[in-house]
């Protein structure tokens, strides 16, 4: 007879030697996760290290490169829609749209559209720049349109609002300021200014006594209030000016803008950011302007403008209805509420919009006739 004994043992012995494996594989495992998870505490607080590393670098590069915020400001180097071809407006929709290019002063080429009101576009086909020249002697009022930062004259909201003038029955300029679009040149406040009040006086050597108007919007309310301020101390103050989401001053605006946010309660916020940005020697000091300027002036802002903040457009109409300088002129400041999500930039989907603007006449409260789109001396 075999025996079992030894069988027996060594079947116990696997056994035993089996548990202590499984015992042995759970302590490794829960070391092992303890392990990764050490690891990933570790990457998470270098990650943590690293951002806040990046968040205390940047205001002290801004202040030891001012040109860094300036380029912030104007965003020029931001060219949306990309890929478009600003030599050819009928890509847009604006077939009645001629591009051309002038020279406010030596070795400045500053990309220019000219859009005839909707009324003529048919005979606008196929028409070179002295036929488009010499529309400017027709009856239509015309409109000087100045842009905000960041994008071209070719931006999808500012050629939606181009049509919607042409419709009203408006000649729309519009043009790329030095540094913007196809123009040359790089951007300030200076060269801005010097480029509108050059483009206004151009225009009006061509329209003569017929309304010339101005209008801006975001930043371009700063260079509209600084050339109108210019005009009116000259005397010559253009028929109208209206402001779409303006601002108090450029020291306000960018303490309200969104991009601020993370730095708004920084101490010492105020000397690296906006102490730097008037050492670019950039203000759009539009609550100084209106001081000066006489004329019709309108003011639209969306309630939900997230950009330039609603309060800054009214603070600016507040201010502008205590100057002396605007007595006995219409001064309007138009709300748009938050149902109707106009925003920043969308204004022109208001279908008010032609009963809040000046249809050819001196001011903006304007009856049933701003529906009849007939020349001014036609009516």
């Amino acid at each position: 007879m075999i025996s079992t004994a030894p069988r027996s043992e060594f079947c116990s012995n696997i056994r035993l030697t089996s548990t202590w494996m499984k015992q042995f594989g759970r302590k490794e495992g829960r070391k092992g996760a303890g392990y990764r998870l050490y690891g990933l505490m570790g990457r998470l607080k270098r990650i943590l290290l690293w951002v806040l590393g990046v968040y205390i670098t940047i205001p002290f590069l801004v202040k030891l490169c001012p040109s860094i915020q300036a380029k912030l400001v104007f965003l020029n180097f931001v060219r949306l829609p990309y890929f478009i071809d600003l030599k050819r407006p009928q890509d847009h929709g604006l077939n009645h749209t001629y591009n051309f290019y002038l020279q406010p002063e030596t070795g400045v080429n500053i990309g220019v559209w000219h859009t005839v009101p909707d009324q003529m576009w048919k005979e606008a086909q196929g028409k070179d720049r002295e036929w488009y020249d010499s529309t400017f002697k027709s009856p239509y009022p015309v409109m000087l349109y100045l842009h905000g930062n960041a994008g071209t004259r070719g931006g999808d909201h500012r050629v939606q609002l181009y049509k919607v003038l042409s419709l009203l029955g408006y000649h729309v300029v519009t043009f790329d300021y030095r540094g913007w679009g196809d123009s040359d040149g790089s951007p300030s406040e200076s060269g801005m200014t010097s480029d509108a009040l050059f483009l206004y006086q151009w225009m009006k050597e061509r329209v003569g006594s017929k309304p010339l108007n101005v209008w801006g919007h975001s930043l371009g309310t700063g260079v509209a209030t600084n050339l109108v301020r210019r005009l009116c101390d000259r005397g010559t103050p253009p028929n109208s000016l209206v402001l779409e989401s303006p601002f108090t001053n450029i020291r306000e605006e960018a303490k309200s803008h969104p991009f601020s946010m993370v730095y708004r309660y920084l101490p010492g916020f105020e000397w690296f950011f906006l102490d730097t940005i008037s050492a670019n020697d950039i203000r759009f000091a539009s609550d100084e302007n209106v001081d000066h300027i006489s004329c019709p002036l309108l003011i639209l802002h969306a309630e939900d403008d997230s950009v330039v903040p609603f309060h800054l457009g009214k603070k600016l109409y507040n201010i502008a209805s205590q100057s002396k300088s605007l007595s006995g002129h219409k001064l309007q400041f138009i709300p748009f509420p938050v149902s109707l999500a106009y925003k920043h930039k969308f204004i022109y989907r208001s279908p008010e919009l032609c009963a809040h603007i000046h249809c050819g006449k001196k001011c903006f409260a304007v009856d049933n006739s701003c529906l009849d789109l007939r020349p001014t001396e036609q009516k």
